[in-house]
């Protein structure tokens, strides 16, 4: 995992940058994908998936969500009531017309965020709670010195100070712990599984 500046995320056109205009970049970095090619971006998503969602990480990783949504669940931060659709609007209400019937990607367990678009070269998720509005997004594309690789962007909208507040005191647990272990999983996977293409043509 390589850590980026948050300007990283406006490095490449994306379609999350209409529909989340509101929200305050908070996290940006990459994933080493030696040999990938332009249209791997599908195959990075299936290695994603196959290496499980978050709370199929590492013990401490678990540990640390387990910790996190038994304490959602005694001060009430993760009812439905304060999730996307209830105290939140989607963002795939924002979605242009002729995008509001493009795949969202599947849903699935361990992965508490849901799909808001999956593209060819980008892809997007949210959560909401009583504490933020938070969206994972995904963006391919070819960098400077020619190889092709993604950058994932969090990206956040807190709740009040209350969320302002929180999104601070899980910073530490987030860079040291959280996005190190995950990213170390999705980076094995994705050389586990290997590239379908290399330099543009099959492998």
């Amino acid at each position: 995992m390589t850590r980026l500046g948050k300007t990283a995320y406006t490095e490449f056109p994306s379609l999350i940058h209409d529909l989340a205009g509101d929200f305050r970049v908070e996290d940006v970095w990459t994933l080493r994908t030696p040999g990938a090619g332009p249209h791997d971006f599908p195959v990075l998503l299936a290695a994603i998936r196959k290496a499980g969602g978050f709370t199929d990480q590492s013990p401490l990783v678990r540990l640390l969500f387990a910790i996190r949504w038994r304490i959602g669940a005694v001060l009430g931060w993760d009812s439905p009531s304060t999730g996307v659709g209830r105290r939140v609007v989607s963002l795939r209400d924002r979605l242009p017309a002729d995008l509001r019937g493009a795949p969202r990607g599947p849903d699935r367990s361990g992965m508490p965020l849901t799909p808001v678009y999956e593209l060819g070269t980008e892809c997007a998720r949210e959560l909401a709670n009583k504490t933020v509005h938070t969206v994972l997004h995904l963006r391919w594309a070819r960098r400077m010195n020619g190889e092709y690789g993604v950058t994932i962007s969090v990206l956040v909208k807190p709740n009040g100070l209350f969320g302002r507040l929180y999104m601070a005191a899980i910073a530490p647990f987030r860079h040291l712990i959280v996005y190190p272990a995950l990213t170390r999983r999705w980076e094995r996977a994705w050389r586990e599984r290997g590239s379908t293409t290399r330099n543009g043509e099959p492998a």
